[in-house]
């Protein structure tokens, strides 16, 4: 029998770089190596073309920080692409999460594993994933939406209706004020792994949020704290899609950031929360509806926060290439329902080429 020729690229250009590396050899080290012919990609941060050399049953699991050294440069990325039956594109954040190397793969007709432009591009945008939840009618945190402006340091402010006006931080703050309750939490739209994303308590915290989260991107969600349990919930398919058990984050910190994602031993997961069989089958349901909604398909891992006081769940975000490492939460909640990390990946290979 002919092996399958995939492609798994990883690393890119943007601030998840060093999780990519971790998610794609962790990818390679699981494919089965009866049934696919790999051919290991590597982008660097400034966005050259490599093939990763080692043998690719000698190559092993990145650490957080680590760079493949047997790297040989591609000359021609449009052949590499179009030699392969499907392309595993393990790549987090911009410029590979976002739909730009979806657009590439569906102009060379190549298949390739995960959602497609739109829903790529739409769930990478926190701000108008948001609107799209809207209008599905799922329950989420209250927010406003901002865009930064380095000319003259002003901010635009963006309205329900979509209008725009431009304010000052001082007229920022006292609209967050107004629309929301301390504390919030300020998130680049565009940035993944929780990078550039804070916690104010007050209108200092604030304005060094938003300084904070302009540094990754011009458009800026600020969104009203919930004090909840932090679940996740994994989806898999295209027509018939399947929702996993809900998971639990434990985090180290006061709530999941970079570091206690990748850096911290104490953080961890539970594989079954501890929350209601009723609310959890809630989130399962609203999982598919959203996963549905931004017209999703192959996989993606949808996050839930689940108040406190009342029981109440409210959605978060969708990750249309969610962590792949050996601490990810997505293979992981497969892995507890039966459905081991390799036989994962085969599933997902076989929804990219039918």
């Amino acid at each position: 029998m002919n092996k399958i020729k995939i492609g798994v690229i990883f690393g890119g250009q943007s601030t998840e770089h060093d999780v990519s590396i971790v998610s794609g050899s962790s990818v390679i080290k699981n494919l089965d190596k009866e049934k696919y012919e790999i051919y290991p990609i590597y982008i660097s941060k400034d966005g050259q073309w490599y093939t990763y050399t080692k043998k690719v049953d000698k190559i092993d699991i990145f650490k957080i920080g680590e760079e493949p050294k047997e790297l040989e440069k591609i000359e021609n990325e449009f052949a590499i692409l179009k030699a392969q039956d499907v392309i595993f594109p393990v790549l987090h954040g911009l410029y590979g999460e976002d739909g730009t190397i979806q657009g590439l793969l569906e102009l060379l007709k190549v298949p390739y594993v995960g959602c497609k432009v739109l829903a790529s591009s739409i769930c990478m945008n926190k701000i108008y994933t948001k609107i799209i939840f809207e209008k599905a009618g799922i329950n989420q945190a209250k927010y406003i939406a901002i865009n930064a402006d380095f000319s003259d340091n002003k901010y635009t402010y963006i309205d329900k209706n979509l209008n725009r006006f431009s304010k000052q931080i001082e007229d920022i703050c006292k609209i967050v004020e107004q629309e929301l309750k301390y504390p919030v939490f300020v998130k680049p739209s565009n940035s993944g792994s929780s990078v550039g994303v804070s916690k104010a308590n007050n209108k200092k915290e604030l304005i060094e949020a938003i300084e904070e989260a302009k540094k990754f991107d011009i458009e800026i969600l600020i969104e009203q704290g919930i004090n909840g349990k932090e679940v996740e919930c994994a989806v898999l398919g295209t027509d018939n899609v399947k929702a996993s058990g809900v998971g639990e984050i434990m985090s180290a910190d006061e709530f999941y950031n970079y570091d206690s994602k990748y850096k911290k031993a104490e953080s961890r997961v539970e594989l079954q929360a501890n929350i209601s069989d009723e609310t959890a089958e809630e989130i399962r349901k609203t999982a598919i509806k959203a996963f549905k909604a931004v017209n999703g398909t192959g996989l993606s891992r949808v996050d839930f926060f689940v108040e406190k006081t009342t029981g109440k769940v409210y959605i978060n975000e969708i990750n249309t290439m969610p962590g792949f490492t050996n601490i990810s939460m997505y293979p992981k909640l497969w892995e507890n329902c039966g459905l081991n990390y390799s036989d994962l990946l085969d599933e997902l290979i076989h929804l990219a080429i039918d």
